[in-house]
This record gives structure tokens, sequence and C-alpha cells, in this order.
């Protein structure tokens, strides 16, 4: 028998679209045979980069089928690999209700943040930044994690490890399907639709596949329709920080809140008109307070974004894929692809209010209710400030929509001994928002300053008294209602984006097997790679002049691109001798040039062994490397709201946060240590065991810093940190900038354990197979060191903005499947941990949690030709902790029920 030749990352970009066999082995063909490019077979993105079905692979791979990633009935597959314990949802549409980033899919292995984790589909790098969203699920045959350094192998951006997505090229007929959701408490309504064809052509010499989907979800909204989520913060109880309830503004109310003057060394405003609220016609109340704390209360009558932003971000989306291969000779293979998908909604997003000192409103205003002018006259005051919540001013709306385009063209095929591959790939991303609602700057500050008109006696701008030619339209505020259309259409606008990334790659590669040793073939592989990537983000005439007071888009361009050339080698040292049964060494090295940071190495050396029968051992130590990607070096300005705690004086306030890009930042490394152990004893057919360790070290690494530990970071003495939060002359928090940088450490360990089981079984005396697996990970530790201070976040898993993740998350799974029928059930588990570990927080104790999901099918006609299907995810309905908005581990949905079918011909 022929060994299939080894495989190379460049070699797999192609291979890896062609029609293929599942698993992470090549095909073997009869010595002596006819080769036809026919039997080149898709494989499965592995560790070592050269695969080799007689050896163990350096790096742990966990394999999942198309099977598996429909047991819970999680609409993409991002959301599946979410559940997992290696993974860390950073963003979903729960995490991202209330920014920017609402409707993207990534994943972020290792909770070392989704650039850390290269995504690639079919051995191909993604455009669309690691969207999950963009692929079909339909046609995915498998995934393949590698959890462990790969930059050797596969290039930047593999520090965490590697997600491949291999797609079922060798379907042959139609299926579709149908599927409706809705949580427990009827909100959270989701619609999806899918189908998929493939057809050989021209005598089996070509295929043909396409398949797609379409997503409608409503989202959950507001955030304070879920009681332990919306309306909760971190205040101060006078002595501690305390996670407290039904926290709203206290320096802002509905129709506008006359605030409190400043007085000389803090003394107590006495004015009649402090803490007067506007009722619709005008007239004043006293606002209800509750427990005060700075900006904000608990309790009381105070307004919150929470009872209007989204909890899940609604978001609708389509995804299609279409590829074709076609056999020039027995030689060479052509195969063609084409993905697009798009993503769009309209929704709430954050308000644009006027909170802290307000807006000053003078005596002669035109619309000052007589009642308080009068007590203007009598205590002498010219002025008063007002704070207002302005939900009758346009509450402004996120409109946005993200396409993604990318074409591949490839030609693999034999040359002799030796099998080669070339590829090239265009992708292209747009990412287009309008957030019409915010008030502009200027036009506010006139429509505001209103007086009457002396020759008409009428409501009139001060400005067009002086300049008759201004446009200029007064804006009653003095009560929920009053603002005039006419006045709401002046004084908001519409910022706008408009963005475009491009990715171009290519690569040639060669592999071989050019010597024989007495332990087998030295494989080799090596080849070029190249790649640019290009961002051309433009921005409406008014946010290109600042024209908004809370935020502007901001324009961006730039590119970079990197010439790289690899080499890899798995060598057989030892074979057929006691306590070395299978032992072999591989390596890989790989040079990059980056225009923007010049030359960087890459390595990995390892060594696998098989000790006894089923008994295998791993271990792999690896340079890898991560030149900043577009978003760190350009990204626009991203902005969002977010409840912080001042560490100046422990008051919670509602912080403006802006993030984006650094063009200055420089490559980061991180040193890679994995090893572990497999059993598959003969003994016990089915049964699987395995332990790794990993341990991964980052340098200089780039990043952005969550809010909270920006101000805490700040506290600890780090100046550069500090001039990233920003103050009015009150010492107020106004703003806190979280752009990329660069830390000097970023690191982690831990173990992962899985248990598998497979078995014919009998269940209600139909045959089928039942099958068991257990996946779990234990973390050492996730911290980050900014040379100045060292925080942990290993068990800090309830703060939305944080790193955190917990000590143990485990995954349990049982399934019975047969020709007639489906039944599966899964546990999720999480350890205790804190709402936030690395502030003193009374109340931040979180308990462990079980999450429990049931699912069954049955199928109908033959060969299961109809399937009905339905699915419960945390079927118990098990309140998520307090506070806990955005996490990415707690489900705060509630008890969600699925439904659909399934048929195929």
């Amino acid at each position: 028998m022929r060994k299939p030749l080894p495989l190379h990352p460049l070699t797999l970009c192609v291979l890896a679209s062609l029609a293929a066999s599942a698993g992470v082995h090549a095909q073997t063909k009869e010595e002596g045979s006819d080769r036809k490019v026919s039997d080149l077979a898709t494989v499965s993105v592995s560790a070592s980069r050269i695969d080799r079905p007689d050896l163990v692979a350096p790096t742990p791979t966990l394999p999942i089928t198309a099977e598996e990633l429909k047991l819970d009935s999680r609409t993409n597959i991002g959301a599946a690999l979410n559940d997992l314990p290696q993974f860390r949802a950073t963003s979903s549409p729960q995490t991202t209700g209330s920014n920017t980033g609402a409707g993207n899919a990534p994943v972020d292995l290792r909770g070392l943040g989704i650039s850390r984790t290269l995504v690639l589909q079919d051995g191909r790098r993604i455009s669309s930044d690691n969207d999950l969203n963009t692929i079909p699920s339909i046609v995915v045959k498998s995934v393949d994690v590698v959890t462990g350094g790969a930059s050797a192998a596969w290039g930047s951006g593999a520090v965490g490890g590697v997600v491949n997505i291999s797609l079922d090229h060798d379907f042959v007929g139609f299926k579709a399907g149908a599927q409706a959701g809705q949580s427990t408490y009827n909100d959270g309504k989701e619609k999806r639709f899918e189908a998929a064809w493939g057809t050989d052509f021209a005598d089996g010499r070509g295929h043909f596949l396409v398949g797609g989907e379409f997503l409608d979800n409503d989202g959950i909204v507001p955030r304070s329709s879920r009681s332990r989520a919306g309306r909760w913060s971190t205040l101060s109880n006078g002595k501690q920080l305390e996670l407290m309830p039904d926290v709203g503004f206290s320096d802002a109310a509905y129709g506008g809140l006359i605030l409190p003057r400043k007085l000389p060394g803090g003394a107590e405003d006495t004015s009649a008109l402090a803490g007067k609220a506007f009722n619709p016609d005008g007239s004043l109340r006293d606002f209800q307070y509750g427990r005060v704390v700075g900006a904000l209360m608990s309790g009381g009558e105070g307004p919150s974004n929470d009872d209007y932003s989204p909890l899940s971000a609604p978001q609708k989306r389509y995804s299609v894929l279409a590829s074709g291969r076609y056999d020039l000779n027995d030689d060479v293979r052509l195969t063609a692809e084409v993905r697009h998908s798009r993503m769009y909604n309209n929704y709430i997003w954050f308000g644009d209010h006027n909170r802290g000192e307000g807006f000053s409103v003078k005596i002669d205003n035109a619309f000052l209710p007589q009642q308080v002018r009068d007590v203007m006259q009598a205590e002498g005051r010219e002025t008063i400030n007002i704070g207002r919540f302005n939900n009758d001013i346009n509450y402004p709306h996120i409109d946005f929509e993200r396409r993604t385009t990318q074409a591949t063209l490839a030609l693999d095929g034999y040359a002799g001994d030796w099998r080669w591959s070339a590829y090239y790939s265009h992708g292209e991303a747009e990412a287009n928002f309008d957030t019409p609602g915010f008030i502009l700057r200027e036009a506010w500050a006139n429509a505001i300053d209103s007086v009457i008109d002396p020759s008409t006696g009428k409501p009139v701008c001060r400005v067009s008294l002086a300049t008759p030619a201004m446009h200029c339209v007064p804006i009653n505020v003095f009560g929920e209602g009053a603002p005039s259309q006419e006045a709401i259409d002046y004084v908001t606008g519409t910022p706008q984006q408009r963005a475009r990334t491009t990715l171009d790659v290519f690569g040639a590669s060669l592999r071989g097997e050019p010597w024989e040793l007495p332990a087998g073939p030295v494989s080799v592989a090596f080849g070029v790679e190249g790649r640019r990537e290009a961002i051309d983000q433009r921005v409406g005439e008014l946010d290109a002049a600042k024209a908004f007071r809370s935020f502007n888009f901001s324009a961006m361009k730039g590119s970079f691109n990197v010439k790289e050339a690899f080499g890899e080698v798995l060598v057989p040292l030892v074979r057929d001798v006691p306590g070395l049964n299978n032992l072999a060494l591989s390596a890989a090295a790989r040079i990059s040039d980056y225009n923007t940071t010049g030359s960087i190495w890459s390595w990995k050396l390892g060594f696998t062994n098989e000790f006894v029968d089923g008994f295998r051992g791993r271990v792999a130590r690896s340079r890898d490397i991560r030149s900043a990607n577009l978003g760190e070096l350009f990204t626009t300005t991203t902005t969002g709201w977010s409840y912080v705690t001042d560490p100046t004086n422990n008051q919670t306030v509602y912080a403006l946060s802006n993030g984006g890009g650094n063009p200055g930042l420089s490559p980061e490394t991180a040193d890679t240590l994995t090893a572990g152990l497999s059993w598959s004893p003969r003994a016990v057919e089915g049964l699987d065991l395995s332990v790794d360790y990993f341990n991964i070290d980052i340098k200089d690494v780039i990043t952005t810093i969550g809010l909270q530990d920006i101000l805490n970071r700040c506290a600890a003495g780090n100046a550069e940190l500090c001039s990233r939060v920003e103050r009015d002359a009150g010492g107020n928090i106004t703003r806190i900038v979280s752009t990329y940088t660069n830390l000097s450490q970023y690191k982690t360990d831990g173990v992962d354990l899985e248990a598998s089981y497979r078995r014919d079984a009998r269940l209600f005396g139909v045959p089928g197979r039942l099958r068991l697996r257990t996946l779990a990970t234990w973390v050492n530790s996730l911290s980050t060191d900014d040379g100045v201070k060292r925080m942990e976040y290993v068990g800090s898993q309830g703060y939305a903005f944080g790193l955190g993740v917990p000590k143990w998350r485990a995954v349990s799974s049982i399934a019975f499947d047969s020709d007639a029928f489906s039944l599966n059930a899964r546990a999720r588990y999480l350890s205790a941990g804190d709402y936030d570990r690395n502030q003193n927080i009374v109340n931040n104790r979180i308990g462990s949690y079980v999450y429990y999901d049931v699912g069954g099918a049955y199928r109908l006609g033959g060969e299961g030709r109809v399937e009905l299907y339905a699915s419960a995810n945390n079927v118990f309905n098990k309140k998520a902790p307090i506070a806990a908005t955005f996490s990415p581990y707690y489900d705060v949905m509630g008890a969600y029920y699925t439904a659909g079918v399934r048929v195929k011909f």
C-alpha cells in the first residue's frame, strides 16, 4: 500500500475544499494503481500540519461532527462552540446588545481574545474577522479545534489555537430545514431556514455544492425585561461596594430635573427648585430619590437606558455558499468557491441624555414655566441647570448591516511522487452603520437658548435675533413630550459609517516523502504564502466635522502585507520497541515579513509516542507570534456606555467609552507548552480518555483593557492608563478610552480533560448507537501584567467586560441515535466564582451552576428522509446570577424551546 503524502497547511488550503472522508487521516491508495486526482482527500486540520495516520498529532485536536453541533439546536457554529469549556463566549447577541459589534459570532480559545484564535474554512483564512455567522451551518461536515499554538504552521493569529470548519463537499442530493424557537417568557423569538443541494457532473469528474440559511431573531428588548439583568450596578454602601438592584440616574429625569447648584465648600443647595422634576404639562413635582450614590441611585424614579436598550440584540442574517470542483485531468484538480453573507437590523441603541451638570437655561427662556421663573426671580437666580433623560427626542437607533463576500480559486495535484497545491482568495467585508437620533452640539445649544421674539411674541432662538438668516428651531424641553417634532428634527442627526475591509491571500506548497528510515518515511513540506489586508472606512459629513456631542464615527484607512516562507518535517525515530512503539519528532518553522513591523520567526518542536497499544503521549513546545491586525492598528472609534466604579471615590458612574486602533503596536510573542496523554484501551472498545496540560505565556500583549481594569490600574499607579481617563472640572469621569495597547504579559495555564464512550445499544427495543462524552477544562491562572500591577482573572466570571474565566468548566452529554429516532441530554457546569474578583464587592459571590439541555428527533420515511426535532436549553429555567447582564457564561434568557423539521432527498 502506498502511504498518503504528508499534508501542509497551504496544501490543505486547497485540498480541504475538495471531496473528503471524515477524520484526520488521509486516504490510502494501492501501490501501482492508476493515480488520479480524484483520490485526493480533504484532511481536517491537525496540529502537526503533516497528516500521518500512523502517528499522533503533537498538539491536542478536538474533532466535532455536524451531528454533535446540531444536538442543542444552536443557530450558528460559533454559539455551539461557545458551549465547550475550551472557549469563552466574548461576543454573542447577549454580550453585544448595545454596542457596534452586535450580531457577530466569533470564537475565543482559552479566553485569550478572539484575535488569538485563527478561524479557517477548509484550511483557508476567512474574511470577516473570525465571524462564524458568515458560514452556512448546513454545508458544514465537521469542525476541528486545535487547542495549542500553531503559528509556525498557520501564521499569525494561532496563539490560542485554530478552528477549522470543513465543508461537506461530497454531499449529493437535496436537504432543507426550518425551525422556530422562543424563550419561556414568550420573547427572544427566532425563525431559521436552511437548504443545500449537491450533485456530480461530467461523469463524476466534477462536483457542485450550494447551500444557504436565513435567520430572523427578535432579540430581547428591553434589558430590564429580566429582573436579574437590567438596572443592576455596583454602588458604594458607604463602606464597601455592593451590587444593587433598580439602579437609575440620579441626575436626570423624564422631562427634566432641576439639578442642585454646586455651592462653595460643598454646602447643601436650599433652593426651592433643587430636586424638582417637570411633569408632562411643565408643572413641577418632587423627584423621588432612592439611595443616591453620585450620579446613580438604587430605587426611586431614576430613569435607565436598560428600560429601552436590548439585552439580546435583534438581528437578521443570511449566508450562502457555492463550491465547484473539476478534475482537469488525472493529475490536476480545479476548485472554485464563493461565499456571501449579510447581517442587518434596526433597533433602539442607547440614549443621548443630558447628565452630569446638565444644560443651562436662562430666566428669559421662551418656554420656561412661569412657576419656575417666579421662584428664580425670588431667589435671584439667572440660570438653572437641568438634567434630562431624552427618551422623547428621537431615542437613538442603530441601523446596521455587515456584508461579507469571499471567492477562492485553487489548483492542486501530483508531480511525480510529490503533491503540490496553489490557491488565491479574495474577500471583502463591509460594516455599515446609521445611528439616527443623536444630538448635534451646536444646534442643541442654539435651540435651548430661546427667547420671545419682541416683534411676533413667539418663541425664537436667541441666535436668530442677532442673525435672522440663521435657521434655528427653538425647543421646549420642560416636560416629557414637550419638544416639537420640528425642533427634534433640527437638534438631531445621524452619525454614519461605511467601512470596507479586504483580504487577498495566496499560497503554494510542495510536500512529499523523500527519505525512508527504519521507523518509516520522513515527511517534508515547504512553501510560500502572501497576504494583504486593507481597510477603507468613511464617515458622514457631520461625523467628520465632529458635530455630535456624544460621539462621532471616525474615518480610517490603512493596510498591511506579509510575505512568509515555511518548512516542516516529521521524522519517525523508533518503531516497535517496548515502550517506544511509535516515537516521532515533528518540527516546523516560519519566517513572516510584515511591512508594518518587520520580520519575525515562529517555530514548533514536538514529540509523540505510543508507549503501549492504545496508550499515547505528546509534548510540543512552540514560539508563536501575532502581529497587530487591521482592527488593532487602524479601527475606528467604537462607542459604548457602561457602569464603572471610580476608585478615587467609590462612586459608580455610567461612563462613555471609546475604543479604537493604535498604529504604534509591537508584535506579540508567545511561548507555548502542551503535553498530554491519551488512552484507548483495546479491552474496552469505544472508550477514549485524554488529559492535556497547556501553558501559554504571551509577551508584549496586544489587547484592550476592560474599563474597570483601566480605572483600577490607573489607581495602582499606571500613568499611561490614567491618560485614558477623562474627567470634568469636578473630577467626574466623562470618558474612558480603551484603545489597543501593548501590555507586558498575558499568561494562562491549565488542563483539558476528555472522556468519551461509544457502543452499539438498544433503546425501547430499537437498535442504535450510544454516545457519552465529557469535556472539562481546569484553569490554574489567567493573568495580565502591565508592568505595574498583575491582575488574576480566574473565577472572575460575572463581570461583563473583563477577561475572567471559571476555574472549572465542563459539559457532559449522552445521546442515543438510531434510524427511527434519537434522544440526547446535556449538562453544562460552571464552578463557583465572583462577579468581579478584582473589586471589593460585598455580595459578588456566585455559586456553582449547572444547566441542563434535552432534545430529540423522530424520523419518518425511508432512510430518515423527514426528521421532526425539538430541544430545550436550560430546561429547568435556572436564573442567572444578579447583575450578569452581559456575562458570556450565564443564561439570562431563561429556558429556550426550539422545534423544527429537516428533509433530505
